[in-house]
């Protein structure tokens, strides 16, 4: 398996390796997945019920899939507030979103209790303007939150935040206190840790071959089997090859590179904190900074996976490394010499409304999910997993009847419609966002195709 710049790092603190499942074993809740969902989840069902026997199941390493390859970057739900209420009214969105937002301290509580060293800093996000156009991208947002008396962001003037972020590019924006960054492979193999101490049982290597239904499920793997009373789909992307959720998302990679420790020189432009940064692209930019002073820099230009089929398709550098380091060094025109060391890519399970889904998969309600956290997973999975505790054990509270529970979710179309349509918006927003940095606008069949992207941080009145 390659191995990107994260969990490279993470292995070589941690290469500890769980046994294979070769063996026909029971449990009450069988977690399919090692990613930051199932360990959260196998934590908060272990630590309710210890009595019970919790068990994971990882094709590879747990954490190397989507949780060891994004930013690192942990923000709350209140950028999402617009997107929440439409599907559960303003009551429920202000207590999910309320709920995102303690998940932030809830991560950095963890690892110090639990001598966690995922080099965590809770120093905020800056949400920036690039380009004229991208200014009060944010108006719609904070303007509906400042009616509800929630508004967490504090507008920026230029020189202010330009002066943080280090960017000459940057107009204006604004900064929400309660986000944080992360090395997401050492949180993860620290949240392993922590499972394994509590007892949960952890098979690594794993894969997941298939699923049988019924009142007792079994998962089937590799070389081994697991019958159990719940079973949670903890997939991520690779939940795409269950039928009921595949039209639920559209599979999609976000890329990103990491330079060489400069840390004197980001110290000379302003960019010493440790923020997380975006643009207001539909197709995002988002960057950060580590403490050993690189710059890690994303952008989903990267494949698409049709009909779900992700196989290796993102077990390699990232094939839009050029296009990503490129739009670093347009950002930071003082780090054109700066080498990049690492490049890697990562599925994106991408929902329309860009917000996760939870439910059982049928009528037994013996096996439960949460998809689509569409890149935004790091701070999302910790309250993501008290909806899947209470569905595994069938409480009938607020979290089993949370507004994210059994959504009527606008599908995606089927293949091959799904595939070639992604590639036609995505290369359509690129497009029309390259134009807006010279001021330029799109033409008519650029904007139609626009109009049919998903939901992202900037909202969009249609929606």
């Amino acid at each position: 398996m390659y191995r990107g710049f994260w969990y490279a790092q993470a292995l070589d603190l941690d290469n500890d390796l769980a046994p294979a499942l070769q063996d026909s074993i029971q449990a009450d809740v069988c977690i399919v997945g090692g990613g930051f969902l199932g360990l959260w989840s196998a934590i908060r069902l272990k630590q309710a019920h210890p009595e019970k026997t919790i068990v994971i199941v990882e094709r590879d390493r747990c954490g190397s899939g989507a949780s060891g390859r994004n930013g690192g970057v942990a923000t709350n739900w209140w950028g999402k507030y617009l997107s929440v209420r439409t599907i559960c009214g303003d009551v429920e969105a202000r207590r999910i979103c309320e709920a995102a937002e303690s998940a932030i301290d809830e991560i950095g509580s963890f690892c110090q209790q639990h001598g966690i060293d995922a080099q965590y800093r809770k120093d905020g996000w800056l949400w920036t303007a690039t380009n004229q156009r991208q200014m009060n991208a944010w108006r719609v947002l904070t303007d509906g939150l400042q009616r509800l008396d929630v508004n967490p962001f504090q507008e920026l003037d230029r020189q202010t935040i330009r002066g943080r972020v280090g960017s000459p590019l940057v107009l204006g924006g604004i900064f929400d206190p309660n986000a944080a960054t992360v090395q997401p492979a050492m949180l993860a193999r620290g949240l392993r840790r922590v499972a394994l101490k509590l007892g949960v049982q952890i098979f690594e290597k794993s894969p997941f071959t298939h699923l049988e239904r019924g009142k007792h499920p079994v998962v089937h793997t590799a070389k081994g089997h697991v019958k159990a009373n719940h079973v949670v789909l903890a997939l991520n992307a690779w939940g795409a090859q269950f039928p009921e959720l595949r039209r639920m998302i559209a599979i999609m990679s976000s890329d990103m590179v990491a330079t060489a420790p400069v840390k004197a020189k980001l110290d000379a432009i302003g960019f010493s904190g440790g923020e997380c940064m975006t643009d207001s692209r539909t197709v995002l930019n988002y960057w950060r900074n580590t403490p050993d002073g690189r710059v890690v820099f994303g952008k989903p230009l990267g494949q698409f996976a049709f009909a779900g089929r992700i196989g290796n398709l993102y077990e390699k550098p990232s094939p839009a490394a050029d296009k990503v380091a490129a739009e670093l060094r347009r950002l930071y025109p003082q780090l054109q010499d700066v080498p990049v060391v690492s490049s890697w890519t990562g599925p994106i399970d991408r929902a329309m409304k860009g917000l996760p889904n939870f439910g059982y998969l049928d009528q037994h309600q013996t096996v439960s999910y949460g998809i689509g956290f569409s890149g935004n997973g790091v701070a999302t999975t910790v309250f993501a997993s008290r909806i899947i505790k209470s569905l595994a054990t069938h409480a009938n509270d607020e979290w089993a009847n949370c507004g994210l529970v059994d959504q009527k979710m606008k599908l995606l179309p089927p293949e091959p419609f799904r595939f070639f349509g992604a590639h036609l918006v995505r290369d359509a927003l690129v497009r029309k966002e390259s134009l807006e940095d010279h001021d330029q606008d799109a033409g008519f069949i650029t904007r139609q195709l626009v109009g049919m992207a998903p939901a992202g941080y900037v909202p969009a009145q249609k929606k």
